[in-house]
């Protein structure tokens, strides 16, 4: 069942209903006496969901934690180091430093 919620326009007093949806209506201000209550168009409640049978991860904050599943810490497996290969030796390479063009073709 809704809550409906009502204001006077004569003398401006407000209230909150339960009501059917098949229910009329109400007319008559509790405060003044006067036909002059009518329906004030609300915003609504939110829905709430409790007890039991919801799953506790349902509807929680983005930044809540959780204590009932922390994390596993996450293991880094330190790999042994192998030692730096030695540079290549230049004694075995021949040289390109001499200066006589490349043969020619015929």
């Amino acid at each position: 069942m809704p809550t409906y919620q009502y204001e006077c326009k004569s003398c401006g007093h407000q209230l909150e209903e339960l009501q059917s949806f098949s229910d009329p209506p109400l007319v008559r201000c509790p405060n003044c006496g006067k036909d002059t209550l009518a329906r004030v168009l609300g915003g609504g409640g939110g829905l709430i969901f409790k007890g039991s049978g919801f799953y506790g991860t349902d509807y929680k904050k983005s930044g809540a934690s959780t204590e009932s599943s922390p994390t596993p810490e996450k293991k880094t497996e330190k790999k042994p180091e192998t030692p730096a290969s030695p540079p290549a030796s230049t004694e075995s390479r021949p040289s390109n430093d001499s200066k006589s063009p490349p043969p020619k073709k015929d």
